[in-house]
């Protein structure tokens, strides 16, 4: 049973998170040959205070979480 853990900043949508899964449900099912009831996608949404690179917090910047 594949369990796939998708790590990003909060703040997606819940269809941006439900095409991504469909999708990687569909991909994971042609490559591991599996029934798409025995994929699990797994999302960690992590506060833009909790994730930085290169030192610098994603609260601290300006972009918006789509961009990163």
């Amino acid at each position: 049973m594949p369990i796939i853990h998708v790590d990003m900043i909060k703040g997606r949508s819940s269809d941006s998170k439900r095409t991504f899964a469909t999708e990687v449900t569909e991909l994971a099912c042609r490559c591991f040959e599996v029934k798409p009831a025995q994929v699990r996608v797994i999302f960690h949404e992590i506060p833009r205070e909790n994730w930085a690179v290169a030192g610098t917090l994603f609260s601290d910047k300006e972009e918006s979480p789509s961009a990163s």
